[in-house]
C-alpha cells in the first residue's frame, strides 16, 4: 500500500473543536450521509453492527434542549435558571449532533466490551470523517448520556445506552493543539 501523506497529516493533526466554537453551516444532507458511512466503517467482529445513530439537527437541538431542561428540573426542583438556560443549549450552537448507541448484547463469541469498543470507534470516526469533509467536531458524554429518562427521551432503546454525542459544524476560531503525552512515557514493549 503507498503512504498516503495526506491521511498521514490528517491524522497528525486531528483536534476536537469544543462545542461553543462550532458554529454554521454544517454538513448538508449528501455531505451527512458521508460522514454516517465513513462513521460506520469501523471493526465490527461478527458484522453485528452494535451500535445504531441519532441524529439532532434543526429546530431538533432546540426542543431537545428543552426536554433535557424539563428532566433535570424534575430531578432537583431546586436548580437554578442559568442552569436550567445550560441545558437548553446543550445541542447549540453546533448544527447537530450525532449520538452514538452501544447495542451491545450478549454474543457466543463476540464479547459485549468488543461490541462496546465498536461504537466508541464509530464515535471517533464520525470526528474523522467532519474533519476529512472540512468541519470541526468534538466527542462529549454528558449527564443525560448516564440518565436513563434522559436517555430514552433522546432515543435510546431498552438495552442501549450512548457512547457519546459528536458534535458537527464551522469552526469559528482556530484552537490551539494541546500537549499530547510523551510516548517514553506511555510505551514499553514487551520482552518474553
Amino acid at each position: 500500500m503507498p503512504v498516503n501523506i495526506a491521511l498521514r497529516d490528517h491524522l497528525l493533526t486531528r483536534r476536537s473543536v469544543g462545542q461553543a466554537f462550532l458554529r454554521e453551516p454544517g454538513p448538508d444532507a449528501e455531505q451527512l450521509r458521508q460522514i454516517l458511512t465513513i462513521g460506520t466503517r469501523v471493526p465490527d467482529h461478527g458484522k453485528l453492527a452494535p451500535w445504531r445513530l441519532i441524529v439532532i439537527a434543526g429546530d431538533e437541538r432546540a426542543k431537545a434542549g428543552e426536554r433535557l431542561a424539563e428532566i433535570a428540573k424534575a430531578k432537583n426542583p431546586q436548580i437554578e435558571e442559568v442552569a436550567l438556560e445550560n441545558e437548553r443549549r446543550q445541542f447549540l450552537p453546533a448544527p447537530l449532533t450525532i449520538g452514538v448507541l452501544s447495542k451491545a448484547a450478549p454474543h457466543p463469541k463476540i464479547p459485549e466490551f468488543e461490541q462496546l469498543i465498536s461504537a466508541g470507534n464509530v464515535a471517533f470516526n464520525l470526528e474523522h470523517a467532519a474533519f476529512a469533509l472540512g468541519f470541526a467536531a468534538t466527542w462529549v458524554t454528558r449527564w443525560y448520556a448516564y440518565d436513563e429518562t434522559a436517555s430514552l427521551m433522546l432515543g435510546a432503546r431498552e438495552g442501549e445506552r450512548f457512547v457519546g454525542f459528536i458534535s458537527i459544524g464551522t469552526p469559528a476560531a482556530v484552537i490551539e493543539d494541546r500537549p499530547r503525552p510523551a510516548l517514553d512515557d506511555i510505551v514499553s514493549y514487551w520482552h518474553g
